[in-house]
This record gives C-alpha cells, sequence and structure tokens, in this order.
C-alpha cells in the first residue's frame, strides 16, 4: 500500500492549501512553515456533505436555527451508536454543543467546584490540562507509560492516586490523544471498576471513534452496562472523522441523568446553539459518508506505516509506537538529547509539529506530527521532521 495513490486525497496543492483561514494553514503560513500540527486533516470535504452544504446555500437557509425539541441529531447519534457498536441508548439524553472543549467545561461546571480534583489520562489534549488549571481544578494523572511493545495504562500507580485524592471526574479520551492508544475491552472495565468503587464520574471523550486501524475496535464506555452508563457523559463529532472541526458540532450523550437535568436548568441560550450548517454537514457525514470514510483509512493506513518506515530509517533512535487509532504519531525524541525538538523542527527543517510540555509532565521530549495530509505533502513533513531531528 506505500506507494498507491488515492485521486482525491492525494492531488492536494501547497499553494492552495496556504490560501485556507483555518488555524492549521493559516498560522503556519504566517511563517513560512508546513503544518503537521493542529488535529485537522487536510483533504477535501466528502462529496455528500459538499453537496448538503450547497443545497442549503442554493435555498439561503443560513438563518436562526429552530430546535425547539433538539436536533436531528440526536435521534441519528443514536441510530449510529446501534448499528457501529450494538450501543443502544436514549436519544432524549442526547443535547448539543458547539464543541468537546465547552462540553467538558459544562459538564466540569456542573459536577465539581474549585479545588476539586479530577482525574485525567496524561498526556493529554493540551486545552483539556488547560481547562482544568483555568477553573482551579486539581489535577490527578492517570499517565500512560511505554511497556516497550506499547502504551499501556499505569493503573497500580493510579488507583494509589484516587484512594488519596478522591476525584469526582474522569476524563477518559478513547482513542486517546496523543498517544493514538484503543483502549480494550480490559482496560475499559478495569476503569469501569474503577469508577464505580470511587464514585467518579466519567466523561469520556470518543472524538476519534471512526478513526482505527485493524484489529483494533473501538467500544463506548457507556455500552459496558446500565451501571456503567449511568456515571458516564460521553462527548463526540462528526468533526474528526469527517474534518468539519470549523462547523463547531458536537454531540453529548448523558447517561448520568442528574448531571443533565442540571443543564437544562440553566437559561436555553447560555452555552449558544449549533447552527444550521452544522447540522446539516453532520447529518449528511452520518448519514451517507461511510464510503468516504473507509477510503480515508486506507489512505491513514497507508500514511501512518510511511510515518513508520522513515522514522525508523532515518532516526532509529527514537521511539514510536503506530497509532491504532487517530491520524497522529506521538514520537519519543529523548534518545537524541535534544533541548527543544520541536522548536528544532521548526527552525531547521521548516515544519511546525505539535508536542512538548503543553501535554503534560514528561512530554517535553515528545514530537506530535498530524499525518492526514497527501503522499507527497506527508514526504515534505518527514523530511523537514528528519532534518530538525538529525541536523548538527
Amino acid at each position: 500500500m506505500s506507494g498507491v495513490e488515492f485521486p482525491g486525497f492525494d492531488d492536494l496543492d501547497i499553494e492552495g492549501l496556504s490560501t485556507r483561514a483555518g488555524v492549521k494553514w493559516a498560522y503556519a503560513a504566517e511563517s513560512g512553515l508546513l503544518p503537521a500540527w493542529v488535529a485537522d486533516m487536510d483533504f477535501p470535504v466528502a462529496p455528500e456533505i459538499r453537496r448538503a452544504l450547497h443545497e442549503l446555500i442554493d435555498r439561503s437557509d443560513l438563518g436562526y436555527p429552530y430546535w425547539a425539541r433538539g436536533t436531528p441529531l440526536r435521534e441519528e447519534f443514536a441510530r449510529r451508536m446501534h448499528y457501529r457498536y450494538g450501543w443502544d441508548l436514549d436519544p432524549a439524553a442526547v443535547r448539543e454543543q458547539t464543541d468537546l472543549i465547552q462540553a467538558l467545561q459544562l459538564i466540569l461546571h456542573l459536577s465539581t467546584s474549585r479545588g476539586d480534583a479530577v482525574a485525567i489520562q496524561t498526556p493529554n489534549y493540551p486545552p483539556f490540562l488547560a481547562t482544568l488549571r483555568r477553573m482551579g481544578l486539581q489535577q490527578i494523572d492517570f499517565p500512560f507509560v511505554d511497556s516497550g511493545d506499547g502504551w499501556v495504562l499505569d493503573f497500580a500507580g493510579f488507583e494509589q492516586r484516587v484512594v488519596r485524592h478522591r476525584p469526582r471526574v474522569l476524563v477518559l479520551v478513547n482513542p486517546h490523544n496523543p498517544t493514538g492508544r484503543v483502549h480494550t475491552r480490559d482496560e475499559l472495565e478495569r476503569i469501569a471498576d474503577l469508577a464505580v468503587r470511587f464514585d467518579m464520574l466519567v466523561v469520556s471523550d470518543e472524538i476519534h471513534a471512526e478513526l482505527i486501524y485493524e484489529p483494533h475496535r473501538h467500544i463506548p464506555f457507556a455500552s459496558l452496562g446500565p451501571e456503567v452508563a449511568s456515571r458516564t457523559v460521553t462527548v463526540t463529532s462528526a468533526s474528526k472523522s469527517f474534518n468539519l472541526a470549523g462547523l463547531r458540532c458536537a454531540v453529548v450523550h448523558y447517561g448520568d441523568h442528574g448531571v443533565m437535568q442540571r443543564r437544562d436548568a440553566e437559561p436555553f441560550d447560555l452555552y449558544g446553539a449549533v447552527s444550521v450548517p452544522s447540522v446539516v454537514a453532520t447529518l449528511a457525514a452520518w448519514q451517507h459518508g461511510d464510503a468516504w470514510q473507509h477510503d480515508l483509512i486506507r489512505v491513514l493506513e497507508r500514511n501512518r506505516a510511511r510515518v513508520r518506515d522513515v522514522l525508523a530509517e532515518a532516526v532509529p533512535r527514537v521511539r514510536h509506537h503506530p497509532p491504532e487509532g487517530t491520524y497522529l504519531g506521538w514520537v519519543n525524541v529523548e534518545p537524541l538529547g535534544l533541548d527543544d525538538p520541536v522548536g528544532r523542527v521548526r527552525e531547521l527543517g521548516r515544519v511546525l509539529v505539535d508536542g512538548g510540555v503543553r501535554f503534560g509532565s514528561g512530554s517535553g521530549n515528545f514530537l506530535r506530527i498530524n499525518f492526514a495530509t497527501s503522499a507527497g505533502i506527508l514526504n515534505r513533513v518527514l523530511a523537514g521532521v528528519v532534518e530538525g531531528l538529525t541536523a548538527r
């Protein structure tokens, strides 16, 4: 598959991409860098989504939304979870938010007080960690450790911290960003046991659930059983798997009805509303986008292998476990002894990657590489990464 080209995915033009207003390319273009950082894909939107949005514009349906009984995403989300994962949920327990950050902040606002402890897997998505700091919450790490064969959770150390700090909430990210781990059923059941024993609400971020490589499978945390579901709030979106982040639309399933009731008691417009275009695009993705997504996974599998092969050949001392899900490679460059690997790749390789201490303690020697782009652009990205890591 390494030499296979995919029309529609591989015919990307850097000059055209550089005119985009989205943060991935706009921010990098200011400094003349090639972007491989923020988790946006470069690929054109699926034809079915494009068609649905064009039809919406053609009928000038861009006014204020009217969601008196909720958006049609509630029923569609329940349908998708049933046929993809066998998870049966009540659409009446689904709500909409503009994005996952807002959803997490809202759930924490409704379920914690300043000074409370919140457990979270580390490393983690920097805005999640920043949210805990800004809300005055105590961060309790649930760390991944490198076993040599891959990333595993430190259950023993985490349980000791839970006993000591008694966190109110556990933030679970599955598939995990940035390591790319897809949790097994055994791991999820161990997490569920801890949540039940220590009475933790679980916020399960499953936004990368549809971007998983064989033989791995996504298991919604709330699908483990009624007792687990009753203490779980699931947050997700079509934004990662269909490249729609700028439309600002997420869905939240409240297995904990008490949290949902507190949410619904707030003024209805306090948290804003999702737009008509965002709902139309998400519906088109979920109802008609599976064939496009199938091709996308094949492209990402090829690119994932390319990252693995280039790093193994050009910088064999770095440690890298190809992700089981997501389109993000998490690369440990500590053996190279570099003070600022992200900065070196930026200045010497002219490539903007993510990584470093923003992802949590112990992440200073890591790079996160976004490989959701064409074969040609990915080759240029990897050449810059190698140059930044190996130049003397």
